[in-house]
């Protein structure tokens, strides 16, 4: 059983079977995931730094690069351990919980901001998503990482303008139902004007 939960890891595989060539190999397919994790990361930073948002390129990056360095010095640590390594994912997303608090806690809104209101959300989960795709890229999971990045870009471009759309819809068929609600109570009374047209 150690020796097949070692093959389905060639990171470990790799450690196990010793030698030079094998210590060439490991030390590459580290570097890879590591290298995977900064691009995965930096990625959804720079899709957040072209918005203005307080955690950028850097933040995702060093995020995704951080979880992935746990898991692979997990990986070399524990060898076979499965609780061990899932201990280590837990500990990974528990404690990305505190930058994510720091985005959301934007300094606006300590200062009064009279707009008001929480903002910071989707950064903050953007930044844990990055700490996943940190995680799966130190595990080597490279078709999740590649599959959960673009999923992660598609929602934080495209969802806005769904948002934006649903909200306009939403709030023309209340004005219609108001106005139809207007119009019961009040049978000769005239029409209310009509809502001025999107920008």
């Amino acid at each position: 059983v150690e020796r097949s939960a070692m093959s389905a890891d060639p990171l470990l595989a790799l450690a196990a079977d010793g030698g030079a060539l094998a210590g060439r190999l490991a030390w590459t397919e580290e570097a890879l995931r590591l290298a995977a994790a900064v691009l995965a990361g930096g990625v959804l930073g720079l899709n957040r730094n072209l918005r203005g948002k307080a955690a950028g390129l850097r933040t995702h990056a060093l995020v995704a690069l951080g979880a992935a360095l746990v898991m692979i010095v997990t990986a070399h640590l524990t060898r076979s351990d499965a609780g061990e390594a899932t201990r280590t994912v837990q500990g990974i997303i528990t404690g990305i919980g505190f930058i994510g608090a720091g985005v959301i806690l934007h300094p606006r809104q300590l200062e009064g901001d009279a707009r008001g209101g929480v903002r910071g959300l989707t950064t903050a989960a953007s930044v844990w998503v990055a700490a996943g795709l940190g995680t799966a890229s130190g595990a080597g999971l490279w078709s999740l990482v590649l599959l959960a990045t673009g999923l992660t870009l598609l929602v934080l471009m495209v969802g806005g303008s769904v948002e934006d759309l649903t909200r306009r819809k939403l709030g023309q068929r209340r004005q219609r139902r108001a106005a139809r609600a207007r119009s019961a109570r009040h049978p000769g009374a005239p029409p209310a004007a009509p809502a001025p047209p999107d920008a």
